[in-house]
């Protein structure tokens, strides 16, 4: 089971969630659902993320 880490990364972030959505060209229900951990990112979005949020990707989520 993963557990979503994304938004404490976002919290810690020099960018706000509005930049981040656009720069992923997603909806914030989208965003949402992936700090939620309702859904996940395609991996190619989760690589943008990752490198916005200056983390490896596998730093987006933990392990349960």
């Amino acid at each position: 089971m993963l557990k979503s880490r994304i938004g404490e990364l976002l919290r810690v972030s020099k960018y706000r969630r509005e930049f981040i959505i656009k720069e992923l060209d997603i909806s914030k229900n989208t965003l949402s659902n992936w700090v939620s951990g309702k859904t996940y990112p395609t991996i190619d979005k989760a690589f943008l993320l990752a490198e916005l949020l200056e983390v490896k990707v596998e730093e987006l989520y933990e392990r349960k």
